[in-house]
């Protein structure tokens, strides 16, 4: 072992261990990792920024924007509606087609986007068939995962394993369609283990009828009457401080039988006016002594009675591309910016209902958000939210919602026939869409996940590190020897083995396109040490890095459907542990077949 490659291997070490324990959120660790080994010379300032024009990364920018202009289309909800017609005749045909959709439509669309779509109508279905969302949520993960595997496009570590495999060898292009022949194989046997092993694994948390007991809101939720002789007489909420002073948040004002739910802190107090308000019972206690307030009642307020005249109570997630991801409610100005209160916030299976204006958001909170239904339903037409709660919107079809499927399929077909690249024929795609102004160009630069994109153009030069300083040649010398050990005939099967197994545990606990990019070069150099044909070890690398089951952290829709299904940790490895094992087992016996090595 060279300087250069311990420092190498020290350098992807630190970075797994900052990506898995999120120190700094993913693009930063990336960055830092890049400005690194270009400040110590390992990377030219060209090497260094050429992530950034690779081919792979456009792609997948461009197809970030396909995907919201499919979502504009209002396609993906008539299926929804046809789902729900076939689930009424039949539960397990409904549950099979309703799977089978979202696998082949994340096929060419980003996996993601069909989640935040179809996850509020996989709740609904949920609770019509008296099943608890638990059963439901995961598998929909699950399938949008399997359907990410069936294209090149389907995700974007296909794209990024391709572009390494034709940048570092001779050999030919992934096809498009070639992931097919492996990728259906994985969701037949997926969609079996769903419907039929997964629900007896799957834990079937109790479903609350209201979401103020789900996140044990009883004694944080009470009216309050201002008294004739009270400070509050003739003053606002802010000017006697009293979400500074007690921690209590006024929702609502109740005077002479009308509601007032808009400029809440600004509006002046009168004597006999009821105040709905958010806290703790001490902190109720400390403020009716010092305000002079009367509590009306020792019970608590119930879902069905805050939810008045035009306020609801509905439960959102939090996207990773909201600008309020790292900041508190307070910093973010929520209460001003949405018109509405967060009054608990889920994360992980923990719910903070204290001091919630402190509360720091991470991406894919579950938050409980009362206000008006009017202000509710416009959070779901930004990229902020994905709103999980009844909200009536009505659902049309778009200006030239058929163009955007024929350009769409158009693009995907003329790469899968050679006519020209997938950038080339996504870039073209994209320019038709905006002329066609089936999407303006300010929706085209939110769609695009930014985080992604700066994380993988900073991870890519981290490839060209690991083949030039020989650290992918050590690596794959160590496993090389090892497979040598066993008789000629099983070291194709056991490098299968050894490659997909520890792709599969680095994607489990870290980003999965820097699992792709540091495990293909590796795949690379041990296939040629060993002479063996290196197409099914890349597609190894491929599909365990894009199958991640067995952690929420491992892929972002599992991380999406954590809060909402009121999951723990362990649940996933108990569902998704023999799932990963039984793929690990298909791609050993399977992926030879099919390219031979």
């Amino acid at each position: 072992m060279t300087v250069d490659i311990a420092i190498v291997l020290g350098v992807l070490a630190s970075g797994f261990i900052l990506f898995t324990t999120e120190l700094f959120s993913i693009d930063v660790t990336a960055m830092a990792i890049l400005s690194f080994l270009c400040f110590f010379g390992y990377l030219s300032p060209e090497e260094a920024i050429s992530g950034f024009s690779n081919p792979a990364v456009l792609t997948i920018a461009f197809l970030f924007i396909m995907s919201k202009a499919l979502q504009k289309t209002g396609i993906l909800e008539y299926l929804i509606i046809k789902v729900k017609k076939l689930a009424d005749k039949s539960i397990l045909l409904g549950r099979t087609f309703y799977l089978l959709v979202i696998g082949l439509m994340s096929a060419v669309i980003n996996n993601t986007a069909i989640v935040a779509i179809f996850m509020p109508v996989t709740i609904r279905l949920a609770h019509k068939y008296k099943l608890s969302p638990s059963k439901m949520l995961i598998p929909l993960s699950y399938a949008a995962i399997l359907g990410g595997t069936l294209t090149l496009v389907g995700t974007s570590t296909n794209l990024l394993v391709n572009s390494i495999f034709v940048g570092t060898s001779n050999f030919e292009p992934l096809g498009m369609f070639e992931f097919f022949k492996y990728g259906i194989i994985l969701l037949v046997i997926g969609l079996f283990y769903i419907l039929f092993i997964a629900p007896r694994l799957l834990p079937s948390r109790t479903v609350t009828s209201s979401l103020t007991r789900s996140y044990h809101l009883g004694g944080y939720l009470t009216e309050m009457k201002i008294r004739n002789d009270s400070p509050l007489v003739g003053k606002t909420c802010m000017d006697r401080g009293i979400n500074r002073n007690y921690d209590v948040m006024v929702l609502d004002i109740l005077r002479e039988g009308k509601m007032i739910t808009d400029m809440i802190r600004l509006t002046t107090l009168r004597a006999g006016d009821v105040l709905f308000v958010r806290g703790t019972l001490e902190n109720f206690l400390r403020m009716k002594e010092v305000e002079r307030v009367a509590l009306l009642t020792d019970e608590k307020l119930t879902q069905e009675e805050l939810e008045q005249e035009d306020n609801v109570l509905v439960e959102c997630i939090l996207t990773d591309k909201s600008d309020l991801v790292g900041k508190s409610l307070k910093s973010g100005n929520f209460r001003r910016r949405f018109g509405a209160f967060i009054l608990a916030v889920r994360r992980e299976g923990v719910i903070f209902r204290k001091k919630i204006a402190h509360v720091v958001l991470n991406a894919y909170d579950t938050l409980l958000v009362y206000g008006p239904a009017k202000k509710i339903v416009n959070f779901s037409k930004g990229n902020d939210f994905i709103v999980l709660g009844e909200v009536n919107a009505e659902i049309r079809k778009q200006r030239f919602w058929w163009m955007t499927i024929i350009v769409i399929l158009g693009s995907i077909i003329i790469a899968a026939f050679g006519f020209m690249p997938i950038m080339k024929s996504a870039m073209i795609g994209v320019v038709f869409l905006l002329m066609l102004k089936v999407i303006t160009p300010k929706e085209s630069y939110e769609s695009i996940n930014w985080q992604v994109i700066v994380l993988i153009s900073a991870l890519i030069p981290v490839g060209i590190v690991i083949k030039n300083t020989g650290t992918a040649d050590w690596i794959g010398s160590f496993i090389s020897n090892l497979v040598q050990s066993v008789p000629r005939d099983w070291q194709p099967k056991v490098l299968l083995g050894l490659i997909y197994l520890l792709t599969m545990i680095l994607t489990e606990v870290s980003s999965n396109a820097a699992t792709a990019i540091i495990m293909t070069p590796i795949a690379i150099a041990v296939t040629q040490q060993l002479d063996f044909e290196p197409r099914a070890f890349i597609f190894a690398v491929a599909f365990a890095a894009s199958a991640s089951f067995i952690t929420p952290i491992g892929y972002q829709t599992n991380l999406m459907v954590y809060g909402p299904g009121g999951y723990k940790f362990s649940d996933y490895i108990r569902v998704g542990l023999p799932l990963a094992i039984i793929f690990w087992l298909t791609a050993i016996f399977v992926l030879p077949i099919i390219w031979p090595v």
